[in-house]
């Protein structure tokens, strides 16, 4: 059911509608979505934004990380979560590899990702050292979400998921990758992992709209991953991670009554059968006893 008052329409959220939504401080919504069921649903939630994220890796596709994932898993993806959007802005991760050998081809990837799979905008991480990489990729007329603080495509570099912008010099170094990207024009500005009074920093300063991911709630939005709010993860969720419901219980208990009811031959049950017509079924016990009656 949608949130949207009754009697207004839904509108459409695009990347202009972003930005009038940091001007007029209303929050933003975010949430990954990886199919067309869990993306329908998201969607006629009133989510603003759905980002296919490339979690989608360790999520739907069992990898020990985000950097395995291909172009190819990702637009299959990405096709089968806009057959279920309407109304949100519909983002893409660019995954490891599609953009980090050079502009060329991250041109290509990205535009692949808009014609083959309807996206409406990639993410890229990176601040400072990507931004004439995204200027090319906005050239090309894609909007472009940008992404600093734990980038997760970084994970062997910085050593781990860690909190960043923890020293002087790590919040001076936050705050040029965002005037960055800000300055190079992108959609939004996802912010993972940093100290919430970096967040609220950049918020202030930059005019492209921040999306929060344990960065404080200062930032202009929040997003938060589809498996992680459902307890759809098989691990320690992370600090930021609040839990919105227990689907992983829901699954397990309707996969083990369903298991015990064929078990003991309750399911399923003659409600649930398909049945002959009267006409068909005398029609076949005549055939039957015809049988029966030859063989004697």
């Amino acid at each position: 059911m949608s949130l949207t008052p009754i009697g207004e329409p839904r509108q459409k959220i695009t990347v202009a509608s972003l930005r009038e939504k940091k001007i007029q401080h209303q929050p933003i919504t975010c949430l990954t979505a990886y199919d067309y069921a869990s993306a329908r649903l998201v969607d006629e939630a009133d989510i603003d934004i759905i980002l296919v994220g490339d979690s989608l890796a360790q999520t739907m596709l069992g990898y020990e990380n985000t950097l395995s994932v291909t172009v190819d898993e990702m637009l299959h993806h990405v096709r089968a979560v806009r057959r279920g959007v309407k109304h949100a802005l519909l983002i893409a991760d660019m995954p490891y590899g599609s953009y980090h050998v050079g502009t060329e081809d991250a041109v290509k990837n990205a535009s692949r990702f808009v014609k083959e799979g309807g996206a409406e905008a990639v993410k890229i991480e990176g601040g400072e050292k990507r931004a004439d990489l995204i200027r090319r990729v906005i050239d090309a007329e894609i909007p472009v979400a940008g992404h600093i603080g734990l980038t997760p495509q970084s994970v062997n570099v910085m050593g781990g998921y860690k909190v960043q912008g923890k020293s002087l010099a790590g919040v001076e170094q936050l705050m040029r990758d965002a005037v960055a990207l800000d300055r190079a024009g992108v959609a939004c500005i996802y912010l993972e992992g940093i100290p919430r009074e970096v967040a609220a920093m950049i918020t202030a300063e930059v005019a492209t709209p921040t999306i929060g991911i344990g960065a404080g709630p200062e930032c202009d939005g929040q997003v938060l991953v589809f498996h992680d709010i459902l307890n759809l993860t098989f691990g320690p969720p992370a600090k930021f991670v609040r839990r919105y419901g227990d689907a992983a219980a829901l699954i397990t208990d309707a996969v083990q009554a369903f298991r015990s009811d064929v078990l003991s031959r309750q399911y399923p049950s003659d409600s649930e059968s398909y049945h002959l017509s009267k006409e068909t079924q005398q029609a076949l016990e005549t055939v039957l006893e015809r049988k029966q009656g030859m063989r004697r």
